[in-house]
């Protein structure tokens, strides 16, 4: 793990050292995603969540190292989520995500092929959690907190999850000649977004984002 983690200050020096000599363009990005919440319950079984659609729009910043390598930072205003097995519980989550991909795309067609991977970070903003069983309703808020209290976990009006997300995203896609693109991209959490248990040894509560989706784009300046 250390060894990984050395891995993305090396390309960051290496990236920006050449920024000064090439182009650096900007661009808008919308896409539609499926979004699930996997991992182990709080007794350490599976989830098995269903998949529900959710939508991502930012700007992106792409920086050409060379004709055919960039360095892709940008900023997305993200929403996530899943629900539970049974359909009974819906929960949607906002974050404020920046990824930082790297992206080969060699020429093709008068066009370039879209080929990367990076990290992503998200700051969890809001969102709330619907529980529609047995002709009850319950609608909580979500509040963003590392750590709470067992009693916490009785709350009526609010659920929580830790404050920051982290992961990796993989995408492929096609930018035409105009500026204008399309990329298919997956993305795999993997930090945990339960909050810990104050005094609980116990819980092996374990949730993380995922999903897979569509996006278009388009380079306001080349």
């Amino acid at each position: 793990m250390k060894q990984i983690s050395l891995i993305f200050p090396i390309l960051f020096t290496l990236a920006f050292s050449k920024i000064n000599a090439q182009a650096v363009s900007v661009g808008v990005t919308a896409g539609f995603n499926f979004q699930n919440i996997n991992g182990k319950s709080a007794d350490g079984n599976d989830l098995k969540n269903q998949l529900v659609p959710r939508y991502a729009l930012g700007l992106t910043v792409p920086i050409s190292l060379t004709p055919e390598y960039v360095i892709q930072p940008g900023v997305l205003f993200t929403t996530k989520g899943a629900k539970s097995q049974d359909g009974a519980t819906n929960t949607n989550s906002t974050y404020i995500e920046v990824p930082v991909n790297f992206i080969y795309k060699p020429q093709l067609m008068g066009g370039s092929v879209l080929l990367g991977f990076g990290p992503y970070v998200g700051i969890g903003l809001g969102g709330n959690e619907k529980t529609d069983k047995s002709g009850v309703s319950l609608e909580r808020s979500i509040k963003y907190k590392s750590s709470i209290n067992a009693i916490d976990l009785l709350n009526t009006s609010e659920v929580y999850y830790k404050p920051i997300d982290a992961g990796v995203n993989l995408l492929a896609g096609y930018e035409f000649s105009n500026g204008f693109s399309f990329q298919v991209n997956a993305q795999l959490g993997l930090t945990n977004i339960n909050p810990d248990i104050n005094g609980s040894t116990t819980d092996k509560t374990a949730l993380k984002n995922t999903g897979f989706g569509i996006s278009l784009g388009y380079r306001i300046r080349k």
